[in-house]
């Protein structure tokens, strides 16, 4: 720690800080526009100027670094006059905008322009023109309104790893742009919005849709993969107008997927508004009570081995509460949460979910990814392996599909019997493993769906204690989820019970009545009688026998668990659409339509669910797992290579894919 003085005010900071860090830590405002504290210093819009005593000139306080003694001055009449020159010369070019402007009210040009500018421009020449350029489906841009700040360009480079963005020219004509008019390829782009101070880039999908005083704003989180970004829903009466990153150091610090910031679209298609009962080989629309008492007589009828329900990747666990109270009291001990067919128990929590945690990420000198692709199943999480790659040294190897992580790392193969070698210290890479203090593994979701999840799971834990991946204050084994309703299941116990059947036994069997809690990835051809409790009318409802409409997670309080076991909610921005109620509501009132005692409120609900499982009294809180040191049945693989799961990032679950923007995105960049 150093001593400066800021202001007349002395204050103690590390040694690695500057002059603007300092100046905030001293409580002093510093105007910028191209500095972020997540970014690579630049320096280019000169807007922090300060004077330091000793020093003749003015000083960019965002590239200075500080030293033990100076002197600062951020309020003196100089330095009042360096930033009014600065503004004047800022606004030379830019345009007159701001009735048109989407950034209007949320812009950064106009609050300082109003706090430190002259209010009177002495230019009187023609301002530039820059033509607008092409960056695919989710930005639109205005480049004439560019500062050259180049936050855009530095994110990409430094937090999304795609370098897509440059400038060109010199001076008065430089120019960001894509170089080759393409489609930004990030899965992290739209984060540049925000990022852009002066409405240079901004939403395609939300332009000229509504002003930032017009709408009503909820905090919730995004449901989409199993990260759980923090997220804050715009709404205007009952649409929801666009999504925005809230901050959360722990989870996705200050960014979104361009899957949970532009899909909302797909919540105005496709949804289902009332419920629907199968006559005569068609759905047609019902009552609440006659879908209900359809229900209740085909029970009646059927015996309650035979009777199941499968949950969806974006079920809440209170529906899933729900859902097995409801069937445990018919007698029946078929429900599973694991839609694709994961033979991955709830024993031991620290088997399923991501130990290390997000944050904890940066802690590590060495991952080791086995059969996954996080930049498609968890593009926050991938970008903080980035973090952990570019600023701490961490080295990274894969066993699985060969992909492009935007990082370096050391392929493998693809052959699961790797993991067998590692173990057992027959390959040349277990050398290298044993050098590292903190090493991480990661087992991708898609690996644990396999049939011969049981070996992939034994011989990571295996290689997991050998090479130190475990130890008694670091637990570096990570099952990485890629579906939001995955933890928050196997924490609820919505998997078989003794007798009771997993999915694939459900689907394999013929079923008297097979509930589908928005399970649309799966096969329903030998399914006799099948209801669908959902909000799209995607792949399973147009086979369903009843359907049921329930609210989108915008819709309705839910509770979630994401990857590393953090419980979070969502927050309802808008009402239900048309005829729909929320799930656990639904199972309730079937349950008192067969004499089943059930909980009536969402408090209930909750309380109940702690009971069942004490972590849900911890909302937004994570806590270590112990490591079970069993490492199951010993087994061979049963199959060759180690493939992804998802094959195109835009379209993974029933909202995105009835998202028009979505579609867009996978026409100009997954078949491009």
């Amino acid at each position: 720690m150093i001593s400066v003085t800021v202001n007349g005010k002395v204050v103690e900071v590390p040694n690695h800080y500057t002059v603007l860090q300092a100046c905030e830590e001293a409580g002093a405002e510093i105007p910028k526009f191209c500095y972020h504290e997540r970014l690579e210093i630049a320096g280019n819009c000169r807007m922090c100027l300060v004077k330091v005593d000793k020093i003749p000139k003015p000083v960019a306080s965002c590239a200075q670094p500080i030293a033990d003694g100076m002197v600062i001055h951020t309020n003196t009449e100089e330095v009042k006059k360096m930033r009014e020159g600065v503004m004047e010369f800022l606004l030379i070019n830019h345009p007159l905008d701001c009735p048109i402007c989407d950034q209007a009210g949320e812009c950064d040009l106009q609050d300082q322009a109003m706090k430190y500018g002259k209010g009177n421009n002495r230019f009187t020449e023609n301002k530039r023109s820059v033509e607008d350029k092409n960056m695919g489906p989710l930005i639109k841009t205005f480049m004439t309104r560019c500062i050259h700040c180049t936050r855009c360009v530095r994110f990409l480079e430094d937090v999304a790893g795609t370098c897509e963005l440059g400038a060109v020219d010199r001076g008065e004509q430089m120019q960001i742009t894509t170089y080759v008019e393409k489609s930004i390829s990030s899965e992290l782009s739209g984060n540049i919005i925000d990022l852009c101070p002066v409405g240079a880039l901004t939403s395609k999908p939300y332009s000229f849709k509504a002003r930032s005083w017009e709408l009503t704003k909820t905090e919730s989180i995004d449901v989409l993969d199993a990260v759980g970004s923090n997220i804050r829903i715009d709404s205007r009466g009952n649409e929801v107008m666009r999504i925005l990153p809230r901050l959360n150091e722990f989870v996705n610090e200050e960014w979104i997927a361009d899957k949970t910031r532009f899909a909302y679209d797909g919540l105005k298609y496709q949804r289902l508004d009332q419920p629907m009962i199968k006559k005569g080989g068609k759905l047609t629309p019902c009552s609440w009570e006659e879908a209900l008492n359809a229900i209740k007589e085909k029970i009646a009828n059927s015996s309650p081995q035979k009777i199941g329900a499968i949950a969806g990747d974006l079920t809440d666990v209170e529906t899933m509460y729900a859902a097995k109270h409801f069937l445990k009291g018919i007698g029946s001990h078929n429900f599973d949460c694991r839609q694709d067919g994961s033979p991955i128990e709830n024993h031991n929590r620290s088997d399923y979910i991501f130990n290390t945690t997000i944050k904890g990420i940066e802690e590590a000198d060495f991952c080791l990814i086995i059969g996954s692709n996080p930049r498609h199943e968890a593009p926050i999480l991938n970008a903080r392996l980035r973090k952990a790659f570019v600023q701490n040294g961490m080295q990274i190897a894969l066993i699985g599909e060969k992909v492009d992580l935007n990082y370096n790392y050391k392929y493998l193969g693809d052959n699961p019997w790797l993991l067998t070698q590692i173990a057992s210290n027959q390959h040349p890479y277990c050398e290298t493993l044993g050098q590292y203090k903190r090493p991480m593994l990661i087992i991708g979701s898609g690996a644990l769906a396999r049939e011969d999840a049981s070996a992939v799971l034994y011989y990571a834990k295996k290689l997991g204690f050998k090479f130190g991946f475990i130890q008694d204050d670091w637990n570096g084994f990570n099952v990485m989820q890629r579906v939001a309703s995955r933890v928050g299941g196997l924490d609820i116990g919505f998997i078989p019970e003794k007798s009771g059947k997993a999915t694939s036994e459900m689907l394999a069997t013929q079923m008297d009545m097979l509930f589908l809690l928005g399970a649309d990835e799966i096969d329903l051809s030998n399914q006799r009688f099948v209801v669908y409790i959902g909000h799209h009318g995607d792949r399973s409802a147009p086979k369903a026998d009843v359907i049921l409409p329930a609210p989108a997670y915008t819709e309705k309080d839910g509770t979630y668990v994401n990857l590393e076991g953090r419980v979070q909610r969502t927050r309802a921005a808008v009402a239900p659409l048309g005829d729909a109620k929320p799930e656990w509501i639904i199972f309730s009132e079937l349950s008192k339509l067969i004499g089943i005692d059930a909980e009536t409120s969402l408090n209930a609900v909750r309380k109940s669910m702690v009971k069942v499982n004490p972590v849900f009294a911890n909302i937004d809180i994570t806590k270590g797992e112990t490591i079970n040191s069993d490492l199951g049945r010993s087994c061979d693989f049963s199959l060759d290579r180690l493939q992804n799961p998802i094959k195109n990032f835009y379209m993974t679950d029933p909202i995105s894919r009835n998202s028009k923007t979505m579609a867009e995105c996978t026409k100009n960049i997954v078949n491009y």
